[in-house]
Protein backbone atom coordinates (compact mmCIF):
# COMPACT_ATOMS: atom_id res chain seq x y z
CA UNK A 1 0.00 0.00 0.00
CA UNK A 2 1.28 3.05 -0.79
CA UNK A 3 1.49 6.68 1.63
CA UNK A 4 -1.31 8.24 -0.20
CA UNK A 5 -3.81 5.16 0.70
CA UNK A 6 -3.35 5.46 4.12
CA UNK A 7 -4.66 9.09 4.19
CA UNK A 8 -8.40 8.41 4.78
CA UNK A 9 -7.16 6.30 7.85
CA UNK A 10 -4.74 8.48 9.18
CA UNK A 11 -7.68 11.34 8.92
CA UNK A 12 -10.31 8.50 10.33
CA UNK A 13 -7.67 7.75 13.14
CA UNK A 14 -7.37 11.85 13.98
CA UNK A 15 -10.79 12.20 14.17
CA UNK A 16 -11.17 9.22 17.39
CA UNK A 17 -10.65 10.44 20.91
CA UNK A 18 -8.11 8.82 22.76
CA UNK A 19 -9.41 5.87 24.76
CA UNK A 20 -6.22 4.89 26.50
CA UNK A 21 -5.65 8.24 28.53
CA UNK A 22 -3.40 10.34 26.40
CA UNK A 23 -2.82 7.56 23.86
CA UNK A 24 -4.77 6.76 20.61
CA UNK A 25 -5.07 3.42 20.29
CA UNK A 26 -5.59 1.36 17.29
CA UNK A 27 -5.82 -2.36 17.12
CA UNK A 28 -5.15 -4.21 13.69
CA UNK A 29 -6.31 -7.13 13.43
CA UNK A 30 -6.57 -10.43 11.34
CA UNK A 31 -5.84 -13.89 10.18
CA UNK A 32 -1.86 -14.69 10.20
CA UNK A 33 -0.37 -13.76 6.74
CA UNK A 34 -3.13 -11.44 5.98
CA UNK A 35 -0.39 -8.48 6.14
CA UNK A 36 -1.32 -6.82 9.44
CA UNK A 37 2.49 -6.29 10.33
CA UNK A 38 3.14 -4.75 6.78
CA UNK A 39 0.20 -2.78 7.47
CA UNK A 40 0.60 -1.62 10.75
CA UNK A 41 4.42 -0.96 10.39
CA UNK A 42 3.37 1.52 6.86
CA UNK A 43 0.75 3.52 8.89
CA UNK A 44 3.22 3.88 11.95
CA UNK A 45 5.36 5.48 9.74
CA UNK A 46 2.53 7.65 7.82
CA UNK A 47 0.73 8.67 10.61
CA UNK A 48 3.72 9.55 13.32
CA UNK A 49 3.11 6.04 15.81
CA UNK A 50 4.90 3.52 17.47
CA UNK A 51 4.05 0.11 17.07
CA UNK A 52 3.26 -3.19 19.48
CA UNK A 53 3.63 -6.67 17.73
CA UNK A 54 1.74 -9.17 20.03
CA UNK A 55 4.01 -11.57 18.40
CA UNK A 56 6.44 -10.10 20.95
CA UNK A 57 4.20 -11.82 23.45
CA UNK A 58 2.10 -14.28 22.72
CA UNK A 59 3.47 -17.51 25.31
CA UNK A 60 4.82 -19.67 22.78
CA UNK A 61 2.32 -21.24 19.79
CA UNK A 62 -0.78 -22.29 22.20
CA UNK A 63 -0.42 -18.41 23.62
CA UNK A 64 -3.29 -17.12 21.43
CA UNK A 65 -6.23 -17.17 23.96
CA UNK A 66 -3.67 -15.52 26.68
CA UNK A 67 -2.45 -12.65 25.05
CA UNK A 68 -5.54 -9.72 24.74
CA UNK A 69 -5.49 -10.17 28.48
CA UNK A 70 -1.93 -9.88 29.52
CA UNK A 71 -2.07 -6.34 26.80
CA UNK A 72 -5.36 -5.07 28.40
CA UNK A 73 -4.37 -5.84 32.08
CA UNK A 74 -0.89 -5.54 31.74
CA UNK A 75 -0.27 -2.86 29.06
CA UNK A 76 -3.08 -0.75 28.39
CA UNK A 77 -4.66 -0.44 31.84
CA UNK A 78 -1.27 1.05 33.25
CA UNK A 79 -1.17 3.64 29.91
CA UNK A 80 -4.95 4.69 30.70
CA UNK A 81 -3.20 6.19 33.66
CA UNK A 82 -0.01 7.34 32.39
CA UNK A 83 1.63 4.25 33.62
CA UNK A 84 4.18 2.26 31.84
CA UNK A 85 2.83 -0.56 30.93
CA UNK A 86 4.89 -4.08 31.18
CA UNK A 87 4.25 -7.88 29.82
CA UNK A 88 7.05 -10.55 29.58
CA UNK A 89 8.56 -11.04 25.90
CA UNK A 90 8.38 -15.38 24.89
CA UNK A 91 11.81 -16.29 23.94
CA UNK A 92 11.03 -18.25 21.00
CA UNK A 93 14.15 -19.96 20.27
CA UNK A 94 14.26 -20.74 24.16
CA UNK A 95 10.10 -21.40 24.62
CA UNK A 96 9.79 -19.19 27.96
CA UNK A 97 9.31 -16.23 28.98
CA UNK A 98 11.85 -13.38 28.17
CA UNK A 99 12.80 -9.91 29.10
CA UNK A 100 10.74 -7.62 30.17
CA UNK A 101 9.08 -5.46 27.95
CA UNK A 102 8.02 -1.40 28.85
CA UNK A 103 5.40 0.62 26.60
CA UNK A 104 5.20 4.12 27.98
CA UNK A 105 2.02 6.18 27.10
CA UNK A 106 2.59 7.81 23.10
CA UNK A 107 0.42 9.85 21.13
CA UNK A 108 -0.68 6.75 19.03
CA UNK A 109 0.22 3.08 19.84
CA UNK A 110 -0.49 0.20 16.65
CA UNK A 111 -0.63 -3.32 18.14
CA UNK A 112 -0.49 -5.78 15.36
CA UNK A 113 -1.59 -9.11 16.00
CA UNK A 114 -4.03 -11.61 16.27
CA UNK A 115 -5.79 -10.86 19.22
CA UNK A 116 -5.37 -7.20 19.20
CA UNK A 117 -9.35 -6.69 18.92
CA UNK A 118 -10.54 -8.56 21.49
CA UNK A 119 -13.27 -7.77 23.48
CA UNK A 120 -11.05 -7.48 26.36
CA UNK A 121 -8.88 -4.60 24.49
CA UNK A 122 -11.43 -3.09 22.60
CA UNK A 123 -12.25 -0.48 25.91
CA UNK A 124 -9.10 1.17 25.36
CA UNK A 125 -9.41 1.10 21.60
CA UNK A 126 -10.22 4.15 18.82
CA UNK A 127 -10.00 2.63 16.01
CA UNK A 128 -10.12 -1.36 15.40
CA UNK A 129 -8.69 -2.31 11.89
CA UNK A 130 -8.99 -5.84 10.03
CA UNK A 131 -6.82 -7.28 7.64
CA UNK A 132 -7.77 -10.39 5.73
CA UNK A 133 -6.58 -12.25 2.51
CA UNK A 134 -7.51 -15.63 0.50
CA UNK A 135 -6.33 -18.58 2.95
CA UNK A 136 -4.00 -20.16 0.05
CA UNK A 137 -1.91 -16.03 -0.17
CA UNK A 138 -1.56 -15.36 3.70
CA UNK A 139 -0.28 -19.45 4.09
CA UNK A 140 2.24 -18.18 1.08
CA UNK A 141 3.15 -15.81 2.71
CA UNK A 142 3.16 -16.57 6.37
CA UNK A 143 5.70 -19.64 5.22
CA UNK A 144 7.91 -17.56 3.21
CA UNK A 145 8.42 -14.99 5.96
CA UNK A 146 8.76 -17.50 8.43
CA UNK A 147 10.21 -20.39 6.89
CA UNK A 148 10.15 -23.90 8.08
CA UNK A 149 9.77 -22.49 11.49
CA UNK A 150 5.95 -21.84 11.44
CA UNK A 151 5.07 -24.83 8.87
CA UNK A 152 4.46 -27.08 11.50
CA UNK A 153 2.47 -24.86 13.40
CA UNK A 154 0.11 -23.43 10.98
CA UNK A 155 -2.94 -25.58 11.51
CA UNK A 156 -2.55 -25.30 14.93
CA UNK A 157 -2.70 -21.41 15.50
CA UNK A 158 -4.67 -21.55 12.62
CA UNK A 159 -7.25 -23.48 14.68
CA UNK A 160 -6.42 -21.09 17.47
CA UNK A 161 -7.47 -18.11 14.96
CA UNK A 162 -11.00 -19.61 14.30
CA UNK A 163 -11.77 -20.20 17.86
CA UNK A 164 -10.88 -16.96 19.08
CA UNK A 165 -12.38 -15.03 16.07
CA UNK A 166 -15.55 -16.52 15.99
CA UNK A 167 -16.15 -16.09 19.48
CA UNK A 168 -14.50 -12.48 19.29
CA UNK A 169 -16.43 -11.69 16.22
CA UNK A 170 -14.03 -9.33 15.96
CA UNK A 171 -14.14 -8.73 11.83
CA UNK A 172 -17.81 -7.80 12.92
CA UNK A 173 -16.44 -5.16 15.03
CA UNK A 174 -14.05 -3.53 13.13
CA UNK A 175 -14.24 -0.01 11.97
CA UNK A 176 -12.26 -0.81 8.80
CA UNK A 177 -11.45 -3.43 6.46
CA UNK A 178 -8.82 -3.76 4.47
CA UNK A 179 -8.48 -6.45 1.49
CA UNK A 180 -5.25 -7.57 0.72
CA UNK A 181 -3.67 -9.82 -2.36
CA UNK A 182 -0.75 -11.54 -3.70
Amino acid sequence: MTSHRYDDIVALIRERHAACGSTTVVAVDGPSGSGKTTFADELAEVAGGAVLHLEDLYPGWHGLAATPPMVAHGILEAIAVDGIGTASRWDWVADRPGDTLRVPPVRLLILDGVGSGAAVIRPFLSLLIWVEAPTAVRKQRALARDGGVYAPFWDMWAAQEETHFRAEETRRHADVVVRTHA
